[in-house]
């Protein structure tokens, strides 16, 4: 089956999510498979947030005003997606709502933080739970490499330390994350974006999983 023969739409999943650190390639495959599945794509919308920039560039200063701008504009796309019609086409998403406490457990003091849960605490927020999580893993030094050569001149501030720490938070929440199908895919070797054998490789074991938690790794396999 090539990505062209996508499956009955009772047989796909009707809700996927992709996930990972910054510069993994998570929005970018979202919108491949939502071509594939001839669905909906869901994006987080990154150059919305004024603070965005502020808190590449000064730290922790603008880091509570960043937060809670992603929190009401994730809390207000899950909320709209909740909403619609789950029957309708597949929707692909490049965001889970955990996402939003893990950044904040890494960005903010405990001040911050306590704050920050009473807001996210009143919002009740109720989001939809995907039929399949795609988690994309990748070394630092490939992140390091994938935003320097997207060319977005705050990301370029990013350092080393900090994506150290967000790859680790990820690690971390996937490691005991069982709220839907679960596939972790060694993103550091494969380019699912641009190198069409890749992607169709990875479309058919994302067809493949259905339930569970299943691994990915292109690398492990051809050595052995």
């Amino acid at each position: 089956m090539t990505v062209r023969e996508i499956k009955k739409s009772g047989d796909a999943p009707r809700f996927i999510v992709v996930e990972g650190p910054i510069g993994v390639g998570k929005s970018s495959l979202a919108r491949r498979l939502a071509d594939s599945f001839r669905g909906e794509v869901v994006l987080e919308h990154l150059t919305e947030n004024p603070f965005l920039e502020r808190f590449y560039r000064s730290g922790r200063s603008a880091a509570l005003p960043a937060q809670l701008f992603f929190l009401f504009q994730r809390a207000r796309q899950l909320e709209e997606l909740r909403q619609s019609d789950m029957f309708s086409p597949v929707r692909v998403a490049d965001f889970l709502i955990d996402k939003d406490r893990l950044f904040a457990e890494l960005n903010l003091d405990r001040e911050e933080l306590t704050l920050y849960e009473q807001i996210y605490e009143k919002l009740e927020i109720e989001a939809p739970v995907p039929d399949l999580v795609i988690y994309l893993q990748a070394t630092v030094d490939a992140l390091l490499q994938r935003i320097a050569r997207r060319g977005i001149p705050y990301e370029r501030l990013i350092d080393r330390r900090y994506l150290e720490r967000l790859t680790e938070a990820y690690a971390r929440h996937f490691h005991s994350y069982d709220e839907s199908p679960l596939l972790i895919v060694n993103a550091s070797t494969i380019d699912p974006v641009h190198n069409e054998s890749d992607y169709e490789e990875l479309y058919q074991q994302i067809l493949r999983t259905t339930g569970g938690r299943h691994f990915f790794n292109p690398a492990a396999i051809a050595l052995a």
